[in-house]
């Protein structure tokens, strides 16, 4: 007979002690799936943290991502012993390479069992999680599980921000804990640690030197820039000096989308979509490129901005530069983003505005492209999807805040070019890692972090149906989440990769069956709709926009594959 839960344990064990100090440091919600442990912790032990089940360990590392990057705090995510850990694992490898502090925790076997590949269930869960996390050990006595949060939370805070891990084996999570000793204080610093080196502030007035004689200078920003609260001041300073701003996939939002000085996130796609020399016109009259809070995992590569005229470079990051090999800037100051373009501003206050470099060629492509009107008997084209996204979340969004969150496959370049932010992390995506199947988990995340917005997620079939079992999640969750599934029945990146290197495809490879995820959809609770054309999808949209409960709709889509336009990817 199942025993209904009474309220929080009082018995003090390592359990207690886990969740309170998570809680100490922030945490109110622990995603995950439980496995044997369940006897020694139940996740009722401290008042204040709520436990979300998932159906997947995937899906609760990346909703732990996501509400950790947009609130900027640690957030937790749990499985349970060898096989749940292996699960979790690729969601700890997305928060490592998408930059969010994470604290991974799974159970492990009783702690005079662990033989590593020869007990049930047992694997060396430090040695697996190690290197794809800033932390990572094992408990061995109950008492020092409040250290080992600790430690956890200072690793995922300092930059680059990523996962730390805690291995537990399950006697140790039941067993006591002595109360006698005092609970230390839990100090979190109120946004990530970086390092700074000597000599920065030289840096910063080399850089004012250099952005008083250039012509055309741009800002390329990444989302270090954005934790580290910098995004006001770059946004005074390039109003100021009248500076372009482009950004890496993640970093949109920086400038609003219709602001005149945001130039948009480049990808290296982007010249193929849209049958137009991109790069050069954004990058090619540019004689300064000042990169704040670049990180070379959020795919803007160095050789993306290295054309046209010579150029200068200065690259500012709270993290000394990882790959000198493929980005030797000029000028390099090691230092706080936010710091640095304050002084910088101070620097430049004379300084007269520049005459930002033109690039109407493009945003008249950009807009010709998006108003195709036509009507596709083989499906929508995903441009098409994209601008009605935009135009639904501009009519819902209360001063354009909301969300649109991209899974992996050739539309998330249409996303990364083409859909609305307004915000800070406005429009998500796995930057680093493209984790396939990002979409649903990081949707969850997202709603949770912004309850009173609305968000928005497109999904191809391939990495939609490979974790759409958390579909009930977002239904049991009563999130209000719009998706929307582009389907071709094909993994369709990888068919533009055949055709980039074969200039044809081989569809056992890339070709799916038919799904019917309107079906789908409802069988996990979730309302659902089909739409074949531009103006069933705005209804469709704006249906589910209003609904204030889960929907889903599925749309057909084509890709017209043209092998050319894409150099920036094998450069």
């Amino acid at each position: 007979m199942s025993r209904v839960s009474t309220g929080p344990s009082t018995d003090p064990t390592t359990a207690h002690a886990l969740l309170r100090r998570l809680h100490d440091h922030g945490v109110r919600t622990v995603f995950g799936v439980v496995g044997r442990e369940a006897a020694s912790i139940l996740f009722d032990e401290a008042d204040g943290i709520d436990f979300v089940l998932t159906r997947h360990e995937f899906t609760a590392g990346v909703a732990a991502d996501v509400l950790a990057r947009i609130s900027g705090r640690p957030q937790a995510c749990w499985a349970t012993l060898g096989p749940g850990m292996t699960n979790l694992s690729t969601g700890v490898a997305t928060s490592m390479l998408d930059r969010s502090p994470v604290i991974a925790l799974a159970a492990q076997s009783e702690s005079h069992d662990i033989f590593p590949n020869d007990t049930h269930q047992c694997l060396d869960s430090v040695a697996v999680m190690r290197p794809m996390t800033k932390y990572a050990a094992e408990l061995q006595r109950p008492d020092d599980v409040t250290d080992l949060v600790d430690s956890a939370m200072a690793a995922a805070m300092t930059e680059p921000v990523g996962p730390s891990f805690i291995s537990l084996p399950v006697d140790l999570l039941g067993g006591a804990v002595d109360t006698s000793r005092p609970r230390p204080r839990a100090v979190l610093p109120a946004k990530p640690v970086g390092a700074v080196e000597d000599g920065w502030q030289h840096a910063a007035a080399e850089a004012a030197e250099l952005l008083g004689s250039a012509r055309h200078p741009v800002l390329v920003v990444g989302a270090a820039a954005i934790r580290s609260g910098a995004v006001s001041a770059i946004r005074a300073l390039a109003e100021r000096l009248r500076l372009p701003v482009i950004t890496t996939y993640i970093a949109k939002g920086v400038l609003p989308h219709a602001h005149e000085l945001n130039y948009g996130a480049v990808t290296g796609y982007m010249d193929g979509i849209l049958d137009f020399p991109a790069l050069d016109t954004l990058f090619g009259p540019a004689d300064l490129i000042l990169t704040l809070g670049y990180d070379y995992a959020e795919d803007l590569r160095p050789s993306m901005w290295q054309r046209g005229v010579a150029k200068t470079t200065v690259r500012v990051s709270p993290t000394a530069n990882p790959v000198p090999r493929v980005y030797r800037p000029d000028v390099d100051a090691v230092t706080d983003v936010l710091a640095f373009v304050e002084h910088l501003d101070r620097a430049t206050a004379d300084l007269a505005p520049k005459v930002a470099h033109d690039i109407t060629p493009l945003r008249d492509r950009i807009a010709e492209f998006l108003a195709d009107p036509h009507h596709y008997d083989d499906g929508l084209r995903v441009h098409q999807v994209m601008d009605s996204m935009n135009t639904v979340l501009a009519e819902t969004a209360e001063t354009g805040e909301g969300t649109i969150v991209s899974d992996i496959g050739f539309f998330r370049h249409y996303g990364v070019l083409f859909a609305r932010a307004d915000q800070p992390f406005g429009f998500l995506t796995s930057a680093g890692c493209s984790s396939f199947g990002y979409g649903i988990p990081a949707a969850i995340g997202a709603q949770l972090a912004r309850p009173g917005q609305p968000t928005f997620l497109i999904a191809g079939d391939g990495g939609f149906h490979s974790n759409s079992a958390d579909l009930e999640t977002i239904a049991r969750l009563n999130l209000p989440i719009v998706t929307v599934v582009v389907n071709n029945n094909t993994n369709g990146l990888i068919e533009l990769y055949q055709n980039i290197g074969h200039h044809r495809s081989h569809d056992p490879a890339v070709k799916f069956g038919d799904v019917d995820f309107t079906a789908l959809a409802r069988a996990n609770g979730v309302e659902a709709t089909r739409a074949t054309s531009r103006e069933e999808l705005l209804a469709a949209l704006r249906k589910g926009a209003g609904l204030g409960r889960p929907f889903l709709i599925e749309v057909p889509v084509s890709y017209d594959f043209q092998a050319g336009g894409f150099a920036a990817l094998t450069i």
